[in-house]
């Protein structure tokens, strides 16, 4: 099939990019003129482990094509996906959805015979509505369907999310659609993931309220780790016990620092603003922000009674800053909070992280990014582990510290408590004191 990808943001890039290996025809379009010259030259915007080998591959193979031209990528194609993004306005639970109504209008301009837009950017209910009523001013309703087809790809692991999914979603009011959309992804159903069909509403919903489910969870279990460390209880013992249960199911339930991303903190919100508009109470959901917010508040405050109120002058050490592992994203990354209050306590502060500096904290002049591990961590009193990249899961701390008295900070729990106390290494963990 010839599909056109309209933004290669993490959504569309690596959606379009599997389409065409695959073996569709993809078009992925930006007007970031910029982005797309990279992007010819095979060099990826995001970090995303196997990204770079098959935008490659399939560059070469000429089944993925990069352009800013919307009007030739819409008129070869016959499935358009908007792929743009919808982040939270400033001050508000409410989504900013301009720039899918910005792309909604452009597609408009250039429809000459039948095609299948597709909506797969994250959107409040209804937001396929004001889609088709966009496009409707300017085209015939039988020249085009909107449809609703959520991605749920994990950072860091959105090329196996791709290929081997759990389900896929596709929401239409229109049945014969469903068929269409069935042949597109024949090849990830016969390995065995449920194609699911509903209405169009109900597929937007069902990507807001899957976020909000696993955000509970991870909210939940952050909770429960605070009253294990205030009953000497070993939280990782309570994550199994429960999540052995095959109602409940275990993942999503390791203790650790507040949720961030690009989904869950602008998701939640989002769900709660519909809600609103709607006049429905999401009570739950509501609790679940705030206890997120707090999370990373209370484990600023932790670092403060690890370091007996003694920071200022103290060499500190952030290994990871990304949100979580696999991935260069740093948005609503705990770091974010975490380095700004070391900094106003008056610590000394190294970062490592293994996609790189951040853009973040680049006016931070008292911040120092160290590119090797043992540079980052030599000398220093507290080590904090931030971020699980598998690199921090197997370090010699003594070796590459040299210093007899340090610190360390486990916000991952990576390591076992028992075998670094037996090395007469101070070390503290979350929901295991």
């Amino acid at each position: 099939m010839k599909i056109c990808m309209i933004g290669t943001g993490y959504v569309g890039l690596v959606s379009g990019t599997c389409f065409a290996d695959l073996g569709n025809k993809v078009f992925c379009v930006d007007n970031d003129k910029v982005k797309i010259n990279k992007l010819k030259n095979t060099v990826s915007p995001i970090y995303e482990p196997g990204l770079d080998d098959l935008i490659r591959n399939n560059y070469r193979a000429k089944r993925l094509n990069f352009t800013d031209d919307l009007e030739k990528a819409v008129k070869e194609s016959q499935i358009i996906f908007i792929c743009v993004g919808t982040p939270t306005k400033k001050g508000s639970n409410l989504v900013d959805l301009s720039q899918v109504y910005s792309v909604a209008k452009s597609i408009s301009k250039h429809i000459k015979s039948y095609k299948i837009i597709v909506n797969k950017s994250t959107v409040p209910v209804t937001t396929g509505d004001q889609i088709e009523k966009i496009i409707g001013k300017k085209v015939k309703k039988s020249l085009f369907d909107v449809i609703s087809n959520p991605e749920f790809l994990r950072e860091g692991e959105a090329i196996r999310d791709f290929k081997y999914p759990d389900r896929i979603v596709i929401g239409s009011d229109n049945k014969k659609i469903f068929r269409k959309m069935q042949l597109l992804y024949e090849p990830l159903i016969k390995k065995g993931a449920k194609f699911f069909c509903t209405s169009r509403k109900g597929a937007e919903l069902i990507k807001y309220a899957s976020n909000a489910f696993l955000a509970t969870k991870i909210t939940f279990i952050n909770e429960i780790a605070n009253l294990c460390e205030a009953t000497g209880i070993n939280v990782e013992d309570i994550s199994v016990g429960i999540g052995s249960d095959a109602r409940i199911g275990s993942r999503f339930l390791r203790a650790g620092p507040a949720y961030g991303g690009s989904c869950f903190p602008k998701d939640t919100k989002g769900l709660v603003s519909i809600a609103e508009k709607f006049k429905t109470n999401l009570s739950i959901v509501k609790s679940v922000i705030k206890s997120n917010q707090n999370r990373k508040i209370l484990l600023t405050k932790r670092i403060s009674k690890i370091m007996n109120n003694k920071i200022k002058n103290k060499k500190v050490t952030v290994l990871g800053v990304t949100f979580k592992a696999n991935t260069d994203d740093m948005r609503e990354s705990s770091s974010l909070v975490l380095i700004p209050y070391l900094l106003k306590k008056g610590a000394i502060v190294k970062y490592h992280d293994p996609s790189g500096p951040k853009k973040e904290f680049k006016k931070s002049k008292k911040l120092k990014f160290e590119r090797t591990l043992s540079k980052a961590c030599q000398g220093c009193d507290l080590i904090i582990i931030n971020t699980e990249w598998d690199e921090f899961k197997s370090i010699d701390f003594k070796k590459i510290v040299k210093k007899n008295s340090f610190k360390i900070y486990d916000m991952r729990n990576l390591y076992n408590p028992i075998e670094l106390k037996k090395r007469n290494i101070k070390y503290y963990s979350v929901g295991r004191e």
